[in-house]
């Protein structure tokens, strides 16, 4: 069995440990001195090549290879770094030049697995910074300065000024101890002034906006004077403004001009506008030719809407007729940079469709339609100004401005001055020629054609001629149908037939389609007063009231309907802001003096006749109230100067006379009353009363003509009597017609009652005169009654008319068709 075993020789066995001791001669580094090869390769460009390994050693372990002898030799590295596991100086090399995630010596002497270092605690905490360094408190306080200053910013654009004052001063404050600190904490080279002339910049402004003009050119003086901030210049602009609100034209001309030397000639935008403020300081300064010089020069570098109209306006000022025309065709050819056509979709495509009906309502529309807004009220503006002057009759005028109007980008103004024309024409009482410019137009568009209907519509309706202007109405709402001035013409013409249900119906359709068509709203409330609807009209009328916050015919309506509802405290009310609003009306004083007599405030009712008839004292009505008030206190001297004025007024009415003599004589000055009875009977000879005063005051003065007025007065009592008997007579020979004639008589007094129940309520007892045989006595002051007159015209009789709105959209827009237009 053993002869099968063969042992190796001791020679063949391998030595695992061989080599280690071996010494490699290229890491002799004693040597390199002496060694040629090195010493070259280090002096030229190839020792100074960067090493062909990484930085970081490899990690590649060089195993030992076996050998045709059976022996496992080491190779060496290429660069003759020592081998992995050699034995160096006594020290053992790592297996591996880069220590692994969690290896390291201790874990050889049995140390437990920490890769992540947990063993080692907590990291130390962050180092807490000072609050109370320098630097924080540097920016701390800049924080607090920017903030202040958004702050009064916001407080401006909300209205609050004084509150966006108050954080401008703060911000001001709190920045200069940022300085000081700056100063002691750093080098003045680190302030910051971009956050210096933010601050003041902002209290400046805030200064202006609270006319604190003095306080605000000093803190703008202090920024144009600070070498340090750029641009300061500029605001030399926002100095002649302010010296232009003080009305100090020659200085603001002169920041103007500086700030103007001070913009360089590449901000041409910024230039143009400091020229167009120099030229308003000349025509308010009413140094016209300056201004001119300053909008010709703007016209001819970048022409504008604004430096057109006020050349023309200029031109006006001056009288230059050939000027004006060419300023008016200045204007005119100023290009608008508006494309409609975008907004008009080409093709079919959904996608398309959608993106022009997006842009047809967005901000940018919406810039367009008010730059087109403001190009048309200049452009209709000037024209109005100048068609007057500029030939030899205001038609020929607004002829050329026409034609010119044509031959421009805005054709549809043609129309709306032929409009003017014919308002114009309405101004100057001729009528004829104002109906036929706007017959002419009812052949127009259908735009033009409503609006020509609707004020010829009104013109008929102020002229009484109610089926002409129920017509035109008719026109203006089958060519408009949203059209609420002809809707309102329509509910007008309706109103004036009494069919005031069919009126409410148009009123409120107008309303539908323009809810701030005011007429339209004060039409539908004097509708459902005359309906006796008072709820509803008085809700019609406070919906006004918030809108027309000051209309003295709103609030006089409103205290109107409140005293039909018999609740006078509330119409006193209502009476009191009509009189803030208007306070020299003195039908709106009587009308409260009325109301105070209603609730037996004599004293205040006093107050309010005395002050109507100290602004108007030609209303009889007041001066019959305050004469019977003197009467009733017995004041017959302060009585007489009201008798003898409504004797002025009414000078064929006796019974002022009689009044004034009936005072005199109960004040104890018969001389003055018996002459007073002579004159009066001089005029009136026929009057039995003053015949018998004259009678028994001559017998209780002993006078001889008693005996004379006695025969008189019994002449004309015979006269009387017999008058009386033929009148009787008469009636008793006509009992055959005598149910004709009442019945005749009956309608006619109920016709007249409504006219004559006023006059016979005002003097009751004025009226009947006392006899021969006792005093004359005044009537009660509660048989006065001053009815009111309405002050503000026929509102109440008859609805508002409304004209083209079109008519009046700018300063020298004519007023809407009213009643001062046609006579009464």
């Amino acid at each position: 069995m053993m002869q099968n075993v063969h042992l190796a020789p001791e020679t063949d066995e391998d030595d695992l440990y061989s080599g280690y001791n071996d010494y490699n001669p290229i890491c002799d580094i004693e040597e390199l001195e002496n060694d040629a090869a090195f010493q070259q390769a280090v002096r030229t460009s190839y020792g100074r090549r960067p090493p062909i390994t990484a930085k970081i050693p490899s990690t590649a372990v060089t195993r030992p290879i076996a050998t045709g002898y059976g022996s496992k030799t080491s190779l060496a590295s290429s660069v003759g770094r020592p081998m992995t596991g050699a034995i160096q100086d006594g020290v053992t090399r790592p297996m591996t030049a880069v220590r692994a995630a969690g290896f390291t010596k201790a874990a050889l002497r049995g140390s437990a697995f920490d890769p992540l270092g947990q063993s080692r605690g907590p990291a130390p905490p962050l180092e807490v910074k000072k609050k109370d360094s320098p630097e924080e408190k540097i920016k701390q306080l800049e924080k607090e300065v920017n903030e202040l200053v958004e702050e009064s910013c916001i407080a401006n654009s909300c209205g609050d000024l004084k509150l966006a004052l108050e954080k401008a001063k703060d911000a001001g404050r709190k920045e200069r101890v940022l300085v000081r600190q700056r100063e002691q904490a750093t080098t003045p080279e680190n302030i910051n002034l971009d956050l210096t002339y933010s601050v003041l910049f902002n209290l400046a402004s805030q200064y202006s906006v609270n006319e604190m003009y003095a306080e605000a050119l000093n803190t703008y003086q202090v920024i144009v004077k600070n070498k340090m901030f750029s641009n300061a210049g500029i605001l030399k602009t926002n100095m002649g403004n302010i010296y232009l609100k003080q009305r100090n034209y020659s200085k603001a001309i002169k920041f103007y001009r500086m700030a103007l030397d001070q913009v360089p000639s590449v901000n041409k935008q910024m230039r143009i506008k400091i020229m167009q403020n120099i030229g308003v300081t000349f025509i308010q300064a009413g140094q016209y030719s300056d201004a001119i010089n300053s909008y010709e020069h703007i016209m001819s570098m970048a022409p504008n809407l604004k430096a057109g109209y006020n050349l023309t306006v200029c031109y006006f000022a001056v009288g230059d007729q050939e000027k004006m025309k060419k300023a008016f065709q200045k204007l005119i050819a100023v290009p608008l940079e508006i494309d409609e056509d975008k907004y008009i979709s080409p093709s079919d495509d959904p996608h398309t469709n959608l993106v022009t009906e997006a842009i047809k309502n967005d901000h940018l529309r919406q810039m367009e339609r008010e730059r087109k807004a403001m190009a048309e009220k200049y452009i209709m503006t000037s024209a109005k100004l100048i068609a007057p002057v500029i030939e030899t009759s205001f038609a020929a005028g607004y002829d050329w401005c026409v034609e010119v109007v044509k031959a421009s980008q805005y054709v549809e103004l043609a129309n709306d001055l032929e409009i003017n024309k014919a308002v114009t024409y309405l101004r100057q009482r001729d009528y004829n020629q104002a109906v036929e410019i706007l017959k002419m137009l009812e052949k127009k568009d259908s735009r033009v054609k409503s609006a020509a209907a609707t004020n010829l519509s009104a013109l008929y309706y102020m002229g009484k001629d109610f089926a002409q202007a129920s017509s035109y109405a008719d026109i203006a709402v089958n060519s408009d149908r949203y059209n609420p001035a002809a809707l309102t013409n329509k509910g007008n013409t309706v109103f004036a037939n009494g069919d005031y249900e069919k009126a409410a119906e148009f009123y409120k359709e107008a309303l539908r389609n323009d809810s701030s068509c005011t007429e339209a709203l004060y039409n539908v409330g004097l509708t459902y007063e005359k309906m006796n609807r008072l709820d509803e009209a008085l809700d019609c009328f406070l919906k006004l009231h918030a809108i027309l916050r000051n209309s003295a015919e709103v609030l006089y309506q409103i205290a109107n309907i409140y005293e039909l509802m018999e609740n006078l405290s509330e119409a006193i009310e209502w009476l009191m802001q009509v009189v803030s609003v208007v306070p020299t009306n003195p039908q709106v004083l009587a009308k409260l003096g009325e109301l105070y007599d209603r609730e037996g405030d004599k004293s205040q009712a006093f107050q309010y006749y005395y002050e109507s008839y100290r602004y108007f004292p030609c209303n009889i009505e007041v001066v019959e109230w305050l004469g019977a008030y003197y009467i009733d206190t017995q004041f017959w001297e302060k009585a007489i100067q009201y008798f003898e004025r409504a004797s002025l007024i009414q000078p064929t009415q006796v019974k002022w006379q009689l009044m004034v003599a009936s005072c005199f004589r109960r004040s104890g000055n018969y001389q003055k009353a018996l002459g007073t009875y002579k004159d009066t009977h001089r005029k009136f000879p026929e009057n039995v009363e003053c015949l018998r005063f004259l009678v028994r005051l001559c017998t209780d003065l002993g006078l001889k003509d008693a005996q004379e007025y006695a025969r008189k007065l019994k002449r004309l009592e015979k006269v009387k009597e017999i008058r009386e008997q033929r009148i009787k007579s008469g009636r008793d020979g006509s009992g055959g017609s005598r149910g004709k004639r009442e019945g005749s008589a009956s309608s006619d007094s109920g016709q007249n009652c409504s006219a004559s129940s006023k006059g016979e309520r005002l003097s009751a007892k004025l009226r009947t005169l006392p006899g021969t045989n006792e005093p004359y006595e005044s009537s009660s002051n509660k048989e006065i009654d001053a009815s009111y007159v309405d002050p503000l015209g026929p509102q109440i009789e008859r609805p508002k008319t409304a004209a083209k709105k079109k008519i009046d959209e700018d300063d020298f827009a004519d007023e809407e068709l009213g009643d001062d237009l046609l006579p009464e």
